[in-house]
């Protein structure tokens, strides 16, 4: 793109900008392969594939992972393209609650914030403690034993564990804090890293080990070690192990995040949300079925119920498990770092519209033009909401892990669908932008609602025995905690709302005026 185009393109954009009412404040400096690798980092093959790995093996098994995958990646695309459609026609950094105000007014506008705000927290929350279990495995490999990785003890495991957490979420805001440039360069890095990370990942998996398993068990074999009967096999606990999928490929509203840091956002938004979503599926389903053929013989497949780890080292060299966790710490770094840009920038668009207490902190931005208090407030949220996985249960296991990811799930997908179902409502009166699904919404958006409903009940059950209240072998630290957090959400603003916030909350306010009367009084 010449000089002159891109000024014409900037000035499209900040014109369109004022047109939904906000001035251009943060610095306009990524392309469009930019605001697609955000999306891409964050949905992270290298992350989910395998830290939820287990969960997907212990809920279901081979199927689970090899068809399971493929169907569940379908309507995540699906939903990706209703909101493909919608940050094309509103490229705020609001996003979602930006578009669930305009097209359902402000109590609409106030619980989608809110929704998508407890969401990023999670989701940052569990990719950054998911790379710090990764790097903290590395570390136990190489025999150093800073973080308590060679530990005999599983709390003391999981103690040294959560500190190294605290640091990465401390890397993660300082790389935020030095510039939305530099993550916009790191986000770019981050895409060849994954793609080339999976290729010598690949090759290590396919030529490495001795042995592979049949095509008839990675493609037929069944497994439960959930505690639960198997008689509840296809209705429950099949369902809990899709959570692999529906949580992996996640964090695709940041395309809509950075839209106002973005060279013609209309339409590079657009196609980097449903990209995104189409090319991590695609070579995700590769990745887990190279890792699933590992599985050849009973130690490898006793050692999957421990997730991918010791599935790793059960089939492969040294050499070769350091090689991988190396490749996917780092892409999991790479991953928490993007996650909370994405968490800030929604921060930093739902305090500039006065929804979250404190918000006249949390709105500014400093000399570069970065959200600096918006970064700290989410990185401080996303390691308080783990605090539960510091202690683990009985056998070292941070099932409070487990539940950080329910949470963002859920959170993450009722934000999505609330603007979805709206613009559904809104039928062929509503104005698109230059990317849309035409008359297809007709099916889309209804096929988008009804599946986040289906997912959010399904990702608040109980992953074990141990977790069900009435059971004798209830325990706290087995409890998943996602209803808790999601239910008492939407209690505290629900009651925030009819007691105070309906009255004040008017949605997205700061129009370009209001900003100018601020500035005059400042």
């Amino acid at each position: 793109m010449s000089v002159r185009d891109r000024d014409e393109t900037a000035s499209s954009d900040e014109q369109r900008l004022a047109e939904l009412g906000y001035k251009q404040e943060l610095s306009r400096s990524w392309s469009g392969f930019q605001n697609f690798a955000i999306s891409f980092t964050i949905i992270s093959i290298l992350a989910g594939c395998f830290t939820t790995y287990g969960q997907a093996w212990n809920n279901g098994g081979p199927i689970a992972i090899s068809w399971g995958w493929p169907l569940i990646s379908i309507p995540i695309l699906i939903i990706g393209f209703c909101m493909s459609e919608l940050v094309s026609a509103y490229p705020t950094a609001g996003g979602i609650y930006w578009w669930a105000s305009k097209l359902g007014g402000a109590a609409w506008g106030w619980f989608t914030g809110w929704f998508n705000l407890i969401g990023l927290i999670a989701v940052t929350a569990s990719v950054i403690y998911g790379a710090a279990t990764f790097m903290n495995a590395v570390f136990g490999l190489y025999g150093f034993n800073l973080f308590q990785a060679t530990s005999d003890s599983p709390s003391n495991l999981l103690h040294g564990t959560f500190l190294l957490f605290l640091l990465i979420i401390a890397l993660s805001a300082v790389v935020n804090i030095a510039g939305s440039h530099l993550v916009a360069r790191i986000n770019g890095i981050s895409v060849w890293w994954h793609v080339a990370g999976v290729a010598v990942i690949l090759v290590v998996l396919i030529f490495v080990p001795d042995n592979h398993a049949s095509a008839d068990f990675v493609f037929t074999d069944r497994i439960n070690n959930s505690g639960f009967s198997d008689s509840m096999y296809w209705f429950y606990i099949l369902p809990l192990g899709f959570l692999l999928t529906q949580y992996t490929i996640t964090g695709f509203d940041s395309c809509a995040h950075v839209s106002e840091e973005t060279h013609g956002a209309a339409d590079a938004a657009a196609k980097g949300v449903w990209r995104s979503i189409f090319y991590s599926a695609a070579i995700g389903w590769v990745l887990l079925l190279a890792i699933t053929f590992l599985a050849a013989g009973p130690d490898q497949r006793d050692a999957a119920a421990g997730g991918s780890i010791p599935l790793l080292e059960s089939a492969l060299g040294s050499g070769s498990v350091k090689l991988i966790l190396i490749i996917s710490t780092v892409g999991q770094v790479f991953c928490g770092a993007a996650c909370l840009t994405s968490a800030s920038r929604m921060c930093y668009a739902f305090s500039r519209d006065g929804a979250i207490p404190g918000w006249r902190i949390w709105s500014k931005v400093n000399h570069n033009r970065v959200p600096v208090n918006a970064v700290l407030f989410m990185a401080v949220f996303a390691a308080v909401l783990t605090v539960p996985a510091f202690f683990g249960n009985a056998a070292g296991i941070p099932v409070a892990f487990f539940a950080v990811v329910s949470v963002a799930v859920i959170g993450l997908y009722i934000a999505y669908v609330i603007p979805i179902y709206l613009r559904w409502r809104a039928g062929d009166s509503w104005e698109s932008g230059p990317w849309t699904n035409g008359r297809k919404y007709r099916w889309m958006n209804p096929f988008a609602t009804v599946w986040v409903g289906i997912i959010t009940v399904i990702f608040i059950l109980p992953t074990t025995p141990a977790g069900v209240p009435w059971n004798d072998e209830f325990d706290w630290n087995a409890v998943n905690y996602a209803p808790l957090v999601t239910g008492g959400v939407i209690l505290a603003v629900g009651v925030w709302w009819l007691a105070s916030a309906r009255h004040w909350f008017k949605g997205p306010r700061h129009t370009v005026d209001e900003l100018d009367k601020e500035i005059e009084l400042a």
